[in-house]
């Protein structure tokens, strides 16, 4: 396939090792310049981009790391190339991008004048290693055409990302669902493409670590909602959510049970109806629909911890430093 010199790729990364090595080499592949962001690797990431011909950039990890700053960070530095490119592909470290996506994402913005974001199908690359894996493949698993927001791998246009000033570098997480938000009350579009996109290697294999991705989650819900990027009627039901389900029903059981005894126990009824009700909604596999619905439930715990997390640390202004659920 001809590089794409319109296209410029921003890459973020940390002790990705060889995932980054196959992230890197796709980039090349597929557009004309790249830059790859560095959040302090210790596994040689910074000598292996560079020896691959990637112009490399090392965050200052003296300042609070996210995400978000890294991206703009490595966004600035793309659009020094010559020629500034007219479309950026974000993705990270541990991604690979699949041979036809940046001609369809191309394509489709420049088909689509009102798009600002498009996105494509995001797949796990080894869904068989854990059930955590297996359940990021479902989650990325979307409906196509215009939606609400996307996740860190996407194209949108260079001069409209400059003009909303990029992401909002203090957002631990959900900075890409805020950037859309904003995005959208331009009366840009997102746009999201039944096209393979990347394959993404998750390597979530034990409990912890996605309840602490799942704690991000809830993290980001709240901070997005605080900020007010995030007020949308959908984005509050995902804050209050956990609430009902990981406090408020929990408390009004044990209530129950001190006052009537064991009838009001009954009130914990409503977890496996829930959890039924979730099954009967999700298509797909019966066994994977059950486990993903058990999952969904679960989860509500972990979001109201991030919640709590970060509404505590608001109270008494201390920083949150990051969530590396891979270390």
């Amino acid at each position: 396939m001809n590089r794409q010199a319109n296209v410029g790729l921003v890459v973020i990364g940390r002790n990705e090792g060889e995932r980054l090595r196959r992230c890197l080499e796709s980039a090349r592949l597929l557009a004309a310049s790249t830059v790859y962001v560095d959040s302090n690797s210790s596994d040689g990431s910074v000598a292996l981009a560079g020896g691959l011909g990637v112009a490399t950039l090392s965050l200052d990890m003296t300042l609070p790391f996210t995400a978000a700053r890294a991206r703009n960070a490595g966004f600035e530095r793309l659009r020094k190339a010559n020629p500034e490119p007219d479309f950026v592909q974000f993705v990270d470290g541990d991604c690979e991008l699949i041979e036809k996506w940046i001609e369809a994402a191309v394509d489709c913005l420049q088909r689509q004048p009102d798009v600002g974001v498009v996105c494509g199908r995001l797949r796990e690359r080894f869904p068989e290693r854990s059930i955590y894996n297996r359940l990021c493949d479902i989650e990325w698993d979307r409906p196509v055409g215009a939606t609400d927001a996307c996740g860190g791998i996407f194209m949108t246009r260079t001069a409209l990302f400059a003009s909303l000033g990029g992401f909002r570098e203090e957002l631990l997480a959900g900075e890409e669902p805020e950037l859309c938000a904003r995005m959208r009350a331009q009366g840009w579009k997102v746009w999201r493409l039944g096209q393979p996109m990347a394959w993404h290697d998750a390597a979530i294999l034990r409990f912890g670590q996605w309840w602490m991705r799942t704690r991000r989650t809830g993290f980001g819900y709240a901070q997005g909602v605080a900020i007010g990027g995030l007020r949308e009627r959908a984005r509050v039901a995902q804050l209050l959510r956990p609430w009902f389900w990981a406090a408020a029903l929990p408390a009004a059981s044990l209530g129950a049970f001190l006052t009537w005894g064991a009838p009001g126990a009954l009130l914990l009824l409503a977890y496996p109806l829930q959890v039924l009700r979730m099954t009967l909604s999700i298509h797909g596999d019966a066994g994977m629909r059950w486990t993903r619905a058990f999952f969904l439930m679960l989860g509500k715990l972990p979001e109201l911890q991030g919640q709590l997390q970060f509404w505590l640390a608001r109270r008494r202004r201390a920083a949150v430093r990051s969530f590396d659920y891979k270390s």
